[in-house]
């Protein structure tokens, strides 16, 4: 069956306000046709999104509404940030009303770009130049070793603003390297986007919910994002926005550059309640971390919220290609130590992940004995693990003498190794919680065949995606350390008896490598690993029926602002 997506109206306006960039470059191979090209996107399964809003009174609807239309704002802006070309590639191709431009304006959309996400970043329109590693964050035609060059002959403060999270690196008119604010570079963007979401906190009754959009709105102008992220973390209402840049997968170069992107969700309040007793037993988690003692943090941050939403609308970084399932913010180190952070499930967003691609997956991937513990619960509850230890283990670590962070020591490396820190480190902690009484002993059944048959799921996303690269590394130390084996019929099996040392022994290992702030080690760890091997090759290859991901459609979010 043909499907097609339009393109959000609300994205076309505001990009034809935007600057273009230069559209250069053929690219080596013919880009894909028509019929190749929708095939691709319909790896990614249509689903509807939404969410119960009879809960909300008219005025909370009105203030949802100007916080959906704020973060519409968010994909023009990520679509630069990702190439100084998008923009006019995209009103190049809405030109273009034919089945094959339509196509490739509904992948470009997709992708948030011109290159494949699942494909290894491989073009799919001609005469698009390679991805850029750094993205658009630094100057055209310099090289990461121009800037890192110039990074070193910088003081300290001057530094900080240059690898921040916030700042573009641009030539200024002597020709020389300088950081430039966000709240510069996209001034027009973020003004309309913080006007929407004054007036959002203007008809809300909710005061947490009225003090972090007035935040968020004045970071959006001033460029310092610490007091709004204070005020995310004490977030308490109905409706849970997050709004703003955050992560850094797109600068492959350093891995400095926070990209923009939004959550705009309706909080699920009885699935918050049951998770919500996770929060105590996070220091209990961290003082047995299989790591040397002095890593450890004796004392974790008072706040560790969990919310579980049901996501209303998502764009920017947040809707690029494969969906996020949940997530761990804020990554600002200073925030972390105060507050801790904030785990938040997007329930909605993983029934549908779990229906329409796990289970599929594991009639293939597993032995037919081992298909029957695949376990929506396993699933749900890994990935709160992942998010909650996010924020365990090293992050501020001292290395000769000097402080420093593990993001900035191990750079581009930083963000596949802290994926799969989370996901094999959740595992460890999931098996603790079990023993603890904590969670039921019907997991000892379910998770680490869950975990496996996902691994496959991630996979699927590319492994020069930081999160499929994470998985890759650790599927393959676990087949080494025996937790997993191939069986004869090229089914994928646990084996009870070694997986509970092998999960223990590769959290310990990587968050070695992250204590000693090894970028050496780290680099050796993912190219030794981080491949994909004949036998789970073979697996993927049986796979090609399956979709590899969920596309959503807002429902909600279209029908709240249609006009």
């Amino acid at each position: 069956m043909r499907t097609s997506r339009s393109v959000p109206a609300t994205l076309i306006l505001l990009t034809l306000g935007l600057l273009p960039g230069p559209v250069a470059m053929a690219v080596e191979h013919a880009p894909p046709d028509e019929a190749r090209l929708r095939a691709m996107t319909a790896r990614f399964a249509p689903v509807d999104l939404g969410a119960d809003l009879s809960g909300l009174p008219a005025n909370e609807r009105e203030a949802l509404a100007r916080m959906i239309e704020a973060a519409r704002i968010m994909d023009p802006l990520f679509l630069r940030q990702v190439w100084a070309g998008n923009q006019a590639l995209l009103m190049e191709l809405l030109g273009d009303h034919s089945g094959l431009g339509e196509a490739r304006r509904h992948a470009l959309i997709l992708n948030k770009g011109p290159w494949s996400r699942l494909d290894h970043d491989a073009p799919f329109i001609p005469g698009v130049p390679p991805k850029p590693e750094g993205a658009n964050y630094y100057p055209a035609g310099a090289t990461k070793e121009d800037v890192d060059d110039w990074l070193k002959t910088l003081a300290e403060t001057e530094k900080a603003a240059a690898i921040g999270f916030f700042t573009t690196i641009r030539r200024g008119p002597d020709g020389r390297f300088q950081a430039v604010p966000y709240s510069v570079e996209y001034q027009g963007e973020l003004a309309r986007a913080a006007a929407l979401l004054r007036e959002a906190a203007a008809l809300t009754t909710q005061p947490t919910l009225k003090v972090f959009l007035e935040k968020r709105a004045a970071a959006f102008l001033g460029n310092d994002y610490y007091d709004s992220d204070m005020a995310w973390m004490e977030l308490d209402a109905t409706i849970e926005p997050t709004i703003g840049p955050y992560e850094t997968y797109e600068d492959l170069w350093f891995g400095y550059k926070a990209a923009f992107e939004a959550f705009i969700g309706i909080r699920d309040e009885e699935e918050t309640q049951k998770l919500g007793h996770f929060a105590g037993d996070l220091q209990w988690l961290e003082d047995r971390l299989p790591i040397r003692p002095e890593w450890r943090n004796p004392k974790l941050g008072a706040l560790a919220p969990i919310r579980v939403i049901d996501i209303v609308f998502s764009s920017g970084d947040g809707n690029s290609g494969v969906q996020t399932a949940a997530f761990n913010l804020p990554n600002d180190e200073r925030v972390v130590s105060q507050k801790g952070s904030k785990r938040v499930m997007l329930k909605n967003t993983q029934e549908a992940k779990f229906d329409n691609v796990l289970v599929p997956i594991s009639k293939v991937a597993l032995a037919p004995g081992d298909q029957a513990n695949i376990s929506f619960d396993a699933f749900f509850t890994h990935i709160l693990m992942h998010e909650v230890v996010h924020g365990l283990g090293p992050h501020q670590i001292t290395v000769d003498g000097q402080r420093t962070t593990v993001r900035e020591r191990l750079k581009e490396v930083h963000a596949p190794l802290e994926e799969a820190k989370a996901d094999i480190a959740g595992l460890w902690a999931m098996r603790q919680l079990v023993e603890k009484g904590a969670l039921d002993r019907s997991f000892e059944r379910t998770m680490y065949t869950t975990f496996l048959a996902s691994s496959f799921r991630s996979i699927r996303f590319g492994i020069n995606e930081a999160h499929g690269r994470g998985q890759a590394l650790q599927l393959n130390d676990l087949l080494d350390r025996g937790g997993f084996r191939v069986n004869a019929d090229g089914t994928f099996s646990v084996d009870a008896k070694k997986i509970k040392e092998a999960v223990a022994g590769l959290t310990s290992e990587l968050m070695t490598i992250q204590a000693e702030g090894s970028y050496e080690k780290a680099r050796a760890i993912l190219e030794r690993l981080a491949v994909i091997r004949p036998e789970t090759q073979r697996v993927l290859d049986r796979l090609q029926d399956i979709p590899v991901d969920i596309e959503p459609r807002f429902v909600t979010a279209e029908e709240l602002t249609r006009r």
